[in-house]
């Protein structure tokens, strides 16, 4: 098949690379170059990167359905499907009818549930336990189109939002490459979302990862899971910020006040929170390293009976 392909971070790579592999990808839209870092040095996307490398035009409008000239391009392509992997754009309706298969969308959750931007991070921190790949022949709304393929992946305890991102990542390769084969074939039949069973995962902030101490230990754990690597959950001590890369759970009751440091040695710093207890295990004080407690104790101290902000 011939197909333009559209996406732009490091989740939408395998999907790139499958097609290569199997169908001819004859352009690629991806964001714009970005400066990044003290440097401000641009940057280009993960997409990009890999178009390049292959030899692949890429397009880069900054709102394709403000630019007309790039719509007329994606006429001229004339490409049998579009291909959409977090792409970071909302596509009209006259990008989505130019494909002879429409635009298919690989998106990081099982829909209905978890439409929306951050669908990785919000399954954590909702404490779900199964998540997964949706494939879906989109339309003009926010990730509301016909359903074609699901996978299912289940989320563990030691996941973080980093560990299951790479999993999905494989799995949405995969599942795109099989769906189609079978659209290809006539074998699919898209199956419309139950509006009435969905739910949102808006965008994260920084302020998200702010811990809450009189959430449950198991509400506190999940944060910590979801927002890590990004935005990364924190509190304060002594007004200083520091940030939880590393947590272990024990749950029960407790009847300690909600964020009161109940015990510090080298294997973990204990903090009581609502119900249960959190154990700190690597950490990172704001403008210094990641240290895992241990490391950090040996500079540092963190006093018993303190309450965290």
């Amino acid at each position: 098949m011939k197909v333009v392909f559209m996406g732009t971070p490091d989740f939408a790579v395998p999907t790139l690379k499958k097609l290569i592999e199997k169908h001819d990808v004859i352009a690629v839209f991806t964001q714009p170059d970005k400066p990044k870092g003290r440097g401000q040095k641009v940057q280009y996307s993960p997409v990009k990167e890999v178009a390049l490398e292959y030899g692949i035009p890429v397009l880069q409008p900054n709102r394709i359905k403000k630019e007309v000239e790039y719509i007329e391009k994606l006429k001229e392509l004339n490409p049998d499907v579009c291909v959409v992997v977090a792409y970071g754009q909302i596509l009209p309706k006259e990008v989505l009818d130019i494909p002879k298969y429409g635009c298919i969308n690989v998106h990081a959750s099982l829909l209905p549930e978890l439409r929306g931007a951050a669908p990785i991070n919000w399954a954590i921190i909702n404490g779900n336990k199964i998540t997964g790949i949706t494939t879906m022949q989109m339309d003009v709304g926010l990730d509301t189109g016909d359903m074609l393929l699901k996978k299912e992946v289940e989320i563990l305890d030691t996941d973080t939002a980093g560990s299951l991102h790479d999993k999905l990542m494989v799995v949405g390769a995969e599942l795109l490459i099989e769906t189609l084969d079978k659209l290809e074939k006539g074998e699919l039949t898209p199956q419309k979302q139950d509006d009435s069973l969905a739910t949102y995962a808006p965008m994260m902030d920084k302020e998200l990862g702010h811990i809450d101490w009189n959430k449950s230990a198991r509400e506190v754990f999940n944060l910590i899971r979801g927002v890590t690597p990004w935005p990364s959950a924190y509190f304060y001590y002594d007004d200083k910020m520091i940030k939880v890369w590393r947590c272990e759970l024990v749950e029960g009751f407790t009847n300690e006040v909600a964020g009161k440091i109940v015990e510090v040695n080298r294997d973990g710093v204990k903090v009581s929170c609502k119900e249960g207890i959190i154990i700190l295990k690597e950490i990172q004080e704001q403008g210094g390293k990641r240290m895992d407690i241990a490391t950090y104790l040996n500079g540092h101290t963190f006093e018993v009976g303190k309450v965290l902000k």
